[in-house]
């Protein structure tokens, strides 16, 4: 513990240093005041979880468990507090039969009184620690994102390792949870969606005694809050999305639109999910119900536009473009090698059981290096013809150098005169094999 202090000592007081004081009525906030618009009740968790984030890490040398640890202090510090005094209008939306009215809350104040409550926290802990959860399980994350041919940067990430300190969860479960989201027509949904999706997931009431309820329930309300956002700012954008939450010995996953998630399993790629594109039969036929269409116009389109059936935003193409997230849930038995989420473009030019050769084409180079495997992965979506944005994210379930001593073990096997289909490490999939 004291080593704990002392390590969490040194950026608490360069913090410090650097705001030696409150910040004032007048005094400009430490962060971009590009987001200090208003903002709903609902939002308020999640944007100031995110500017708390932004500036903590970094440069400032706070280690992501701390951080957690503080934001969530500080946080739930405001929410303590009376938020109307931070009301600034209220808007009309429009409810189910009568129009209700929705509480915006001045963006600027809020986060003035966000910051000096976290200056306290941070103040306060610099004197006594409390104790910090350290994570019981450590995962390994290789994550590599890049614009490729495109004008713009859509993608969007986010890894949480330390979500229960996040959301002060004080039980012996272990949980970390991982998203890609895929913006079209904007950034604007899939910066919203990374900002808030894991906040209504840690703030939901079933987080502790049904996680994928929550999961699930968590991309609606996202999406029920961004299209609230979108009428009243005029945004047109909508964005895929896919989300793993691991909890203990359960893997929970959530998912709108083409991003997808994969497992590998003892050197097998495991299909863990099934895309929505209007192409689906079950798709289509909800889309036709509601009155739209499905057309193909160089590929299969909802209404001639967009080439998914379901997203978060998409304000002008709802209800054919759907809020409603599908999910599932898995046992990990401790076989399972590595976690991949990634968006179209990568899954467009890559193949699963590719995923499985070229990670382990990469263990071997790097010697069971596995912190650049995304970036390998990335390059041979690039290489096959990928022009889309690409982001891809490993979650290694196990240590990558085990991994690779399997692997080299089997190979071993192999030339003793083993039957080489029977491998799981074998580098020529079964899917390959079959085509040869």
């Amino acid at each position: 513990m004291a080593l704990e202090a002392e390590a969490a000592g040194a950026p608490l007081g360069s913090f410090l240093r650097d705001f030696p004081s409150a910040l004032g009525p007048g005094e400009p906030l430490p962060w971009s005041s590009a987001g200090s618009g208003a903002v709903s009740e609902a939002e308020a968790p999640g944007a100031l979880a995110e500017l708390a984030r932004n500036l903590l890490g970094g440069s400032r040398g706070v280690s992501p468990l701390l951080a957690a640890s503080l934001i969530h202090a500080a946080v739930d510090e405001v929410l303590r507090t009376d938020l109307t005094e931070f009301k600034k209008e209220s808007v009309e939306r429009q409810g189910e039969g009568d129009e209700e009215r929705l509480t915006l809350l001045d963006g600027e104040l809020l986060q003035r009184c966000f910051f000096n409550k976290l200056r306290d926290v941070c103040f306060e802990w610099q004197k006594q620690l409390p104790p910090l959860r350290s994570l019981k399980r450590f995962l390994l994350v290789s994550i590599h994102a890049i614009r490729n041919t495109r004008r713009k940067m859509e993608d969007r990430h986010v890894i949480l390792t330390e979500f229960n300190q996040l959301f002060g969860l004080a039980d012996d479960i272990d949980r970390a949870y991982f998203a890609i989201f895929d913006g079209h027509g904007g950034v604007d949904a899939a910066n919203y969606s990374a900002t808030h999706l894991h906040v209504n997931v840690g703030l939901h009431e079933e987080i502790v005694k049904n996680p994928a309820e929550a999961l699930k329930c968590s991309f609606r309300k996202t999406d029920e809050m961004f299209l609230l956002k979108a009428k009243r700012e005029r945004l047109r954008s909508g964005t895929t999305g896919v989300s793993a939450l691991i909890v203990g010995n359960k893997l929970h996953i959530a998912w709108l639109g083409d991003s997808q998630v994969m497992l590998v399993q003892q050197g097998n790629a495991v299909t863990l999910m099934e895309p929505h594109k209007p192409e689906r039969e079950d798709e289509r036929a909800r889309i036709e119900a509601l009155g739209g269409c499905v057309t193909y116009m160089d590929c299969w389109r909802v209404n001639g536009t967009l080439a998914v059936s379901r997203a978060i935003g998409d304000v002008c193409q709802k209800p054919y473009i759907s809020g409603d997230a599908d999910g599932d849930t898995f046992d990990l038995t401790g076989s399972e090698d590595y976690l991949l989420l990634a968006c179209d473009g990568f899954f467009d030019a890559v193949k699963p059981y590719e995923v499985v050769d070229l990670v382990l084409d990469h263990l071997m180079q790097t010697k069971g290096v596995g912190l650049k495997a995304a970036e390998r992965l990335v390059a041979a979506a690039k290489e096959n013809g990928s022009n889309d944005n690409i982001t891809v994210l490993v979650v290694f379930l196990r240590d990558p150098q085990d991994i690779l001593a399997d692997c080299l073990r089997d190979t071993k096997s192999l030339e003793a005169g083993d039957d080489a289909r029977s491998s799981p490490f074998n580098f020529l999939s079964c899917e390959a094999a079959a085509t040869q």
